[in-house]
């Protein structure tokens, strides 16, 4: 079943990357190293690449390290008498449809009527209110801002179910050490959750640099190729230019870039190894 539908696709498209053709013509040149030749001499690669740098850099420090925050907060014996609430509070927005989230933030970033420009103007910052997503500066970090919004949740469940795993007693005996709460944060809770962090992270990274449905729901790229990003410039590629070929040029850089990263994350986390 992994051969079939992981594997095989994967050497196929690697293997298309090399031609030129027509998804409607069953014709194919082949073209050697020029897809990607193109593909890196093209500025709105570059443009599209530093979007989903953006996306991992943000997604991190707001999904990981948030999600790290949220949960330690949620799991104190103090706050834990109303964490069900806040668990399902903040899980809620990773089950409703990516599409009837967009729906809902357009009107969030409407520019005249929105929810975020008329709070602005009702605390005087009218300098503030923007076109969120028809300004070229503000376009990507508009959308990026949305996967925070849905995904923190999915992120803050896995640490809660990696802190739950820590015994009780660890805790009880950094305590008695005099170790207060941000402390126990830092010696016990943080060590403790290595192995949790790993796979939040590479979720993460892998989620920002594959990301499609809130770029292209948003803002389709636009404007201009502001927000455009791998897999909008992709699905652009393939389904608007009929260029196959350049397309799986793409999708096997974006192979690439996951996997290095995937590669280099386990390196530095040296997860499943004794320290």
């Amino acid at each position: 079943m992994m051969g079939l539908f992981v594997y095989y696709p994967i050497v196929e498209n690697f293997r298309f990357s090399f031609y030129d053709f027509s998804a409607f013509s069953p014709d194919k040149a082949f073209v050697g190293f020029t897809n990607f030749i193109n593909l890196f001499h093209d500025p709105v690669f570059y443009t599209a690449l530093k979007n989903n740098v953006w996306y991992a850099v943000i997604s991190i420090i707001c999904q990981v390290f948030g999600g790290l925050i949220l949960a330690a907060i949620l799991e104190d014996p103090i706050t834990r008498f109303i964490s069900s609430f806040f668990r399902t509070v903040f899980f809620l927005p990773v089950v409703i449809s990516v599409t009837v989230i967009a729906l809902l933030f357009t009107f969030v970033y409407e520019p005249n009527m929105g929810i975020l420009n008329s709070f602005l103007h009702g605390l005087g910052l009218d300098s503030w209110a923007r076109e969120w997503l028809g300004d070229s500066e503000t376009a990507i970090f508009a959308v990026i801002a949305v996967s925070q919004w849905q995904s923190i949740g999915y992120i803050m469940m896995l640490f809660i179910v990696a802190i739950q795993a820590i015994p009780r007693e660890i805790y009880e005996a950094a305590e008695m050490d005099g170790a207060g709460k941000i402390r126990r944060f830092i010696s016990v809770t943080v060590p403790q959750v290595k192995e949790m962090f790993f796979v939040a992270s590479l979720i993460t990274l892998t989620g920002a640099f594959t990301v499609f449905n809130e770029p292209y729901i948003l803002t389709g790229g636009g404007p201009g190729n502001a927000s455009e990003v791998l897999g909008t410039l992709l699905y652009s590629s393939a389904f608007a230019k009929d260029q196959m070929g350049y397309a799986s040029a793409i999708a096997t850089v974006i192979l690439i870039l996951t996997l290095l990263l995937s590669l280099v994350q386990k390196k530095l986390f040296r997860t499943g190894k004794d320290d």
